[in-house]
């Protein structure tokens, strides 16, 4: 559980709840009824097409490793992409059981992880976040669960045009995962309402 801002209300391990409520186990999903919606932004860390780089021992930081340090390297990156991996199944899992309303944000391409190799396809790709606000041009795609995306188009200007930044000169990870408050505004508006 993260709370890089002091904002979070209710700090849990929400993995563990995962796994309880996928056990069937009391969890904060029974807390959750079918009229709320859950908005989760899922951790892409070893989703991610970057981290291919990582797998093979390409990365910058690997460049003056031993065959020996990439391949241990590996085995503890595929433990935890198979950790994450085995949780947000169980995370749909769960929402599928209980009939829980769920959208699941994580950036997309070709190489992403679950584009490639998870049985649920998402819902659709925003392949350009600046059009409704955001910093990032970066594409993300998004998946509905027990529910369906409203696209209801906004003919609106945006209130706010943020400065442009790319992925490559912002070295801070959350820096580098947050949503402006106006693309969060508008999504939710031409999507969710």
């Amino acid at each position: 559980m993260l709370d890089d801002f002091g904002e979070t209300d209710y700090k849990i391990d929400l993995f563990g709840e995962i796994n309880k409520a996928y056990d069937r186990e009391e969890s904060i999903f029974d807390n959750i009824n079918k009229d709320d919606q859950i908005l989760a932004f899922f951790p892409c860390t070893r989703f991610e097409a970057q981290i291919l780089l990582s797998f093979r021992g390409e990365a910058w930081q690997q460049k003056n490793w031993t065959p020996e340090q990439k391949l241990e390297y590996s085995i503890k990156l595929h433990e935890e992409l198979h950790e994450l991996y085995v949780l947000i199944s169980k995370l749909v899992i769960v929402c599928i059981r209980k009939g829980l309303k769920i959208i699941i944000e994580n950036p997309y391409s070709e190489q992403h992880y679950l584009t490639r190799y998870w049985s649920i396809k998402s819902t659709f790709k925003d392949m350009d976040r600046t059009i409704r606000g955001d910093y990032y041009k970066k594409p993300t795609q998004y998946w509905f669960i027990n529910c369906k995306p409203t696209y209801r188009p906004l003919f609106e200007p945006q209130i706010w045009q943020p400065e442009k930044k790319t992925i490559k000169n912002t070295h801070n990870k959350v820096e580098r995962s947050m949503i402006s408050k106006e693309y969060a505004n508008r999504f939710i508006r031409e999507f969710i309402l």
